[in-house]
């Protein structure tokens, strides 16, 4: 097999057709007339040319990839999103590079540093922080960047997100009105503004109403951890245990209800309830049947990917943060069920 790179030039050449054809070809967006595309995309086939797309990024300012850079994919709401994101990026005309990252400011700041250099058209941040003065460095190459289903303390990024405070308040004002009375919450990396602002929406509404949780644990978002902070918790004499848990994801959920259930041998609802966030498939599985409340992932992709390809296609954008009001959706791991679920607050 030869490793003789095929050139834009060998296509030219074979087509009949200018190189320069070949590029119009070859570049979304493009015109070109539909004999001089059959001509080139034919012998680029016989010849096995692949277009070199950094190359053709250098020559039209543009390369039509997105970074796309996430720091987990074990939680079941970010492979989901992902591929609508993807799928969406592409049904626009852009390529996706996935780029994994840790919570760590040093080594994401890192990874956006990489992703950079690969010449990308924006980036879509997903479940990590950013530093200012990163954040800066992309606005300042001319890369927009815009966070999905996290904040940022300036407003000088656009960031999606579910209403997390709103949605926090909705599990409070449910629990009220079911009639729990011993709260506890279980909460996710305290580093991230989707956890925080979870915790402080449902906490404000319980102190509004006289009420203070019972107990109060920290899963990290990770299974394993959701697990010992559950046995934890419900280490307490039985009439100090608290009646009803507030996760604040669905991943940790799951694993919470695996734990009561299996290891510590309670019954849910009746022995303890628990409502998670997001509404991951998982949770409207019939060994769960999960209370939660949803995040509208398909409408945060939709309105992610308007935002980064206007700030890319527009000479003068502002930053926009948007929040999506999401549903709490009742199911059988809590009191005051209908069936099979139904949209609730």
């Amino acid at each position: 097999m030869s490793n003789v790179r095929i050139t834009s030039q060998q296509v030219a050449k074979k087509a009949g057709v200018s190189q320069s054809a070949v590029s119009r070809v070859f570049t979304p967006g493009a015109s070109a007339s539909v004999k001089t595309i059959e001509k080139v995309q034919k012998a680029a086939a016989e010849l096995g040319y692949r277009p070199n797309s950094l190359a053709r990024a250098m020559v039209s300012g543009k390369s039509r990839i997105i970074g796309l850079v996430v720091a987990y994919l074990n939680n079941q709401f970010y492979p989901e999103a992902l591929e609508k994101l993807s799928k969406k990026l592409q049904e626009r005309g852009y390529h996706v590079l996935v780029f994994m990252a840790s919570n760590s400011s040093e080594n994401i700041d890192t990874v956006i540093e990489e992703i950079l250099d690969y010449q990308v058209d924006g980036i879509i941040a997903a479940s990590v922080s950013l530093s200012p003065e990163l954040s800066n460095k992309c606005r300042a190459a001319g890369v927009p960047l815009v966070l999905f289903n996290r904040a940022h303390e300036s407003s000088n990024i656009s960031a999606v997100t579910s209403d997390n405070y709103a949605g926090g308040q909705k599990v409070a004002k449910y629990l009220i009105s079911a009639g729990y009375k011993k709260i506890a919450y279980l909460a996710g990396w305290e580093g991230a503004s989707t956890q925080r602002d979870r915790e402080a929406g449902f906490t404000d509404t319980l102190s509004a109403s006289g009420i203070k949780i019972i107990s109060r644990g920290v899963g990290n978002f990770e299974m394993n951890q959701s697990s010992e902070a559950t046995r934890e918790m419900f280490s307490l004499p039985k009439d100090a245990r608290p009646e009803v848990v507030f996760v604040a994801n669905d991943h940790m959920a799951l694993a919470v209800m695996d734990t009561l259930r299996y290891d510590l041998k309670l019954k849910i609802p009746e022995d303890v309830a628990v409502v998670g966030y997001d509404d991951v498939p998982a949770a409207a599985w019939p060994s769960y049947d999960l209370t939660t409340v949803r995040q509208c992932s398909g409408q945060m992709v939709n309105i992610t990917i308007d935002i980064l390809l206007e700030e890319i296609e527009s000479d003068i954008s502002q930053p926009r943060i948007v929040k999506i009001d999401g549903p709490l959706i009742i199911r059988g791991s809590s009191k005051e069920t209908n069936g099979g679920g139904y949209e609730g607050i």
